[in-house]
């Protein structure tokens, strides 16, 4: 069977009892990072073996990694910190798996994506994640016109090196429009900012971007 194990996003202790069971159960491990993964088997004292899984080497490892789940091997497949395949490696793997009636489940957890939402003032009934936006100026314009059509409270992801472009970006289609942007999730000087475009983009040209963001677009004008 193949485990999707959702794993901290932070804070260490947001690991779920079923998910250190898993881990210490599993034939091994599929890990986006190797070395994030291992700081997380140290802290719980599991030792076990970790095979590399990211996006580049993703493709190439699937049909061995069918082989052995074929042979009755249980693998667990972790990202970086929060659930994979969202906006991580596996899904591919899983719809491999579908294809060749292997088992596949997951052991929910950790998310950013959820996560920010909730941390937010911002109506989040219903939503659309964009996941990671295209270094492109072009494409993302083009993503934000698109949302901006259909009225509806929208998450994305970005780098401290690119928030600043995004957020202007953003302002030049939706206007002064209200935002929360969220970092640190779970951790000590977790971060949960509330205003609009205009006042975003006034903060980070006086404050150096740290870590990775969430942003998430109000859905009302």
């Amino acid at each position: 069977m193949l485990f999707i194990v959702a794993t901290p996003i932070g804070n260490m202790e947001d690991i779920s009892l079923r998910a250190i069971r898993v881990l210490k159960e599993t034939d091994f491990i599929l890990a986006e990072d190797t070395r994030k993964t291992g700081i997380l088997l140290q802290r719980l004292e599991i030792k076990k073996k970790m095979v590399s899984f990211y996006d580049h080497n993703e493709e190439k490892k699937i049909s061995w990694i069918i082989e052995e789940l074929k042979r009755g091997k249980n693998i667990v497949l972790v990202s970086s910190a929060g659930t994979p395949t969202i906006a991580d490696p596996g899904f591919k793997l899983v719809r491999e798996c579908r294809r060749e009636n292997i088992t596949v489940t997951s052991i929910p957890g950790p998310s950013s994506l959820i996560n920010a939402l909730v941390l937010t003032s911002i109506p989040h009934d219903k939503f659309l994640f964009l996941g990671y936006l295209s270094r492109k100026k072009g494409e993302r314009i083009r993503c934000f016109e698109q949302i901006n059509e259909i009225n509806i409270t929208a998450v994305f992801l970005e780098s401290p090196f690119r928030i600043l472009r995004s957020l202007k970006d953003l302002k030049g289609v939706f206007g002064n429009r209200r935002i929360a942007v969220v970092r640190e999730m779970t951790k000590k000087f977790e971060e949960i900012l509330e205003f609009s475009l205009e006042e975003a983009i006034i903060h980070f040209e006086k404050k150096m971007p740290k870590g990775e963001f969430t942003v998430v677009i109000d859905r009302n004008g």
